[in-house]
């Protein structure tokens, strides 16, 4: 490692000139980067990780989460289930937006229902939570259209606004991004969380400054944050060497080793609940983005879909593209939790490049076909280059595989538009219940209620589709249970989508940082002390 800081600390100081210089270090300034920048400041318009939890340090919800992500109180400071679809939430007083003005319940029901707009993309989530309605300024009564078996982990992700601000700014509705809507949202915020958004300026730097009316308590040092979206592996590594900045959370895995033996710098790694899978258009009788020589859409014969997935060396992913930093699984869940650490659900179809060919063949492919595979370039760990490798072994089956890699800002309005026929996609986050994916991801598309918004294959799939839905409901946990592991075998079995593995996330910093490293890869402000 020492041998490359010369090249290393040459980047740096090329960063540092092209961004007019880093401040110096502060006791109590964070310096953070990553690859990727979040998409918007409105907390309801686009439901991405890095986006989510940048927000969630301005915006905060009804509930919150511990260190070891179990729900805790946050804007309401207690709450009772009156009846299996009724729950009354009392407010916490005396809590102010940064502009000044009172959070009331007010707020609560105006967020709850802006967050069902269309052009939300959190609407699945707010439309299981259900209604709210006023009992009075520090009490809300919310019901459910119908029994929600994991209602507050679906209220945790909803952020709530102030009314007379979003009114006041005209932006009562969330801004379209796909459609690249702007907003007074896009580059300005008024929470009541611990941090106020200080300057925003996308591709460049976002700053905070700490809420000193917050109504909860800082366990760290950290009074200002600022983080800079660094695309290149090269140089955010070396602005974390050389002192520049001093976090980074997705420090490329070849590089993980090296860093673990570099004096000032610590890594800190875990299992995020995330799971890496490649989607595939389903819907389409022809392949739009590709050619096959039968002129149809190839991604319909399951028996194509199983030979790509058998063509799929994971263990050479794992070992040589990862350096380790991932888990190979055939589960179709974040989570091994959401599966019930069922062993047959979470096992793979072995590789076999031979039974793959023969599959290929049987469906009319034995000459393969084209295809573009759409692919993010800074979302997640080694995004590009997974790609890369899967078009190289695909090559194996004489398919044709065009990588068509972007940045997150282009890649995911790209398949809100269905502008796609192939593409590796990544879904995780704080809850590890089954239903966080079986929804939003995999059921037939449904506008009403939100469910499969983010099939981007737009896959149909009805006896899914019915056990998943009544799985939604289930009041007996044994039931569901039931109903769960029935809707991923049937998945399974008709390969709707090839599951690659599951993230494992290190951050890297200086020596000193102390940090709390969740599995749903949220970096929270409040928790960080910095050395002084």
């Amino acid at each position: 490692m020492r041998r490359m800081l010369p090249g290393l600390a040459l980047c740096a100081g090329l960063l540092a000139g092209m961004s007019g210089g880093l401040v110096p270090a502060q006791a109590q300034t964070l310096r953070w980067a990553s690859q990727g920048d979040p998409q918007t400041m409105d907390p309801h318009s686009q439901n991405e990780s890095l986006t989510n939890g940048m927000n969630s340090q301005v915006y905060e919800r009804l509930t919150s989460r511990d260190r070891q992500l179990q729900i805790v109180p946050g804007l309401a400071s207690e709450w009772t289930q009156v009846s299996p679809l009724v729950w009354r939430f009392k407010l916490r007083p005396n809590v102010r937006f940064h502009d000044g003005s009172p959070f009331t319940a007010d707020d609560v029901i105006f967020s709850l229902q802006r967050a069902k707009a269309p052009t939300s993309q959190i609407a699945v989530y707010a439309n299981a939570v259900g209604t709210a309605r006023k009992i009075d300024d520090l009490t809300v009564e919310i019901t459910q259209p119908r029994f929600d078996p994991i209602f507050l982990q679906h209220l945790d992700l909803l952020f709530i606004m102030s009314k007379s601000w979003s009114e006041q700014h005209k932006v009562t509705r969330p801004l379209s991004f796909k459609d690249n809507e702007e907003s007074f949202a896009s580059f300005n915020a008024n929470g009541t969380g611990p941090f106020l958004l200080a300057r925003r300026q996308p591709g460049i730097r976002t700053v905070y400054k700490r809420n000193p009316n917050w109504w909860g308590r800082f366990e760290g040092n950290v009074q200002e944050v600022q983080f800079t979206p660094i695309a290149n592996d090269a140089t955010r590594l070396a602005a974390l060497v050389s002192g520049e900045i001093d976090l980074v959370i997705d420090p490329a895995p070849r590089d993980v080793p090296r860093l673990r033996q570099t004096a000032g710098v610590q890594v800190v790694e875990g299992v995020e609940n995330r799971l890496i899978f490649i989607g595939m258009d389903q819907a389409r009788d022809t392949l739009v983005y590709g050619r096959a020589p039968n002129g149809k859409n190839p991604f319909q014969d399951l028996r194509v879909r199983q030979a790509l997935y058998q063509a799929i060396d994971i263990e050479a992913i794992r070992t040589r593209l990862m350096s380790g930093l991932s888990q190979p699984t055939g589960s179709l869940t974040p989570s091994p939790l959401g599966d019930y650490n069922d062993p047959v659900l979470e096992s793979r179809l072995p590789f076999d490049v031979a039974a793959a060919r023969k599959l290929m063949s049987e469906a009319g492919y034995a000459d393969g076909f084209e295809v573009t595979l759409d692919c993010p370039n800074n979302r997640y760990i080694n995004d590009e280059a997974i790609c890369l490798a899967l078009a190289s072994m695909w090559s194996q089956l004489k398919v044709k595989v065009r990588v068509n890699a972007m940045p997150r800002v282009t890649f995911f309005p790209k398949l809100e538009r269905y502008e796609t026929s192939l593409y590796l996609m990544g879904w995780g986050g704080a809850i590890t219940d089954a239903e966080t994916i079986l929804t939003p991801v995999y059921r037939g598309e449904d506008r009403i209620s939100g469910a499969g918004y983010y099939n981007y294959g737009r896959t149909k799939n009805p006896k899914f589709d019915q056990l998943a839905a009544a799985s939604s409901s289930e009041p007996d946990p044994a039931k569901r249970e039931q109903l769960i592991k029935a809707a991923l075998t049937e998945y399974r079995q008709q390969l709707n989508v090839l599951p690659l593995h599951r993230q494992v996330t290190p951050w890297a910093m200086r020596q000193g940082v102390k940090v709390v490293h969740r599995a749903d890869n949220w970096l929270e402000y409040t928790w960080i002390t910095l050395p002084k």
